[in-house]
């Protein structure tokens, strides 16, 4: 089953996306199910697919203390991918879920093609990291 334009251009970092971007990027991205209490990524652990939150919850976790919940339209994995390869935090699915997810080379087309949406993604990635940074001083 293949992602569609539509349910991309309902996610947030998306949205601004002309019809035609929206079906290039479709395109680069596979459905994944989980089931709760699934394990997307292991904080440590190499990374190489960035996650689209399609339906359901997950967890956000960095050294054990949960850091967010993520919902529809929220993403992650952009850290490993853009940052140094291994993965900041665990995520866990709190409920059943739905994923869009590609691996790391269709990523790298997504920066290319889509300079707007990878600027996003930068930006978020800095945020994020200064949160987790901030978290794990506090602890």
């Amino acid at each position: 089953m293949a992602v569609t334009a539509a349910e991309l251009a309902a996610v947030p970092l998306f949205s601004s996306l002309s019809e035609g971007d929206l079906e290039q990027l479709a395109a680069w991205f596979d459905i994944r199910t989980a089931s709760e209490g699934v394990r997307l990524t292991g904080e440590g652990a190499p990374g190489y697919s960035f996650f689209v939150l399609a339906d359901g919850e997950a967890v956000v976790s960095s050294n054990g203390a949960q850091v967010a919940t993520l919902g529809p339209g929220d993403f992650f994995g952009e850290m490993a991918i853009l940052g140094d390869g291994r993965r900041n935090a665990t995520v866990t699915t709190a409920t059943p879920a739905r994923l869009f997810f590609m691996f790391g080379t269709e990523f790298r087309r997504l920066q290319q093609a889509q300079p707007e949406v990878a600027q996003r993604l930068e930006a978020e990635m800095a945020r994020r990291r200064a949160e987790l940074v901030q978290h794990q001083t506090a602890r």
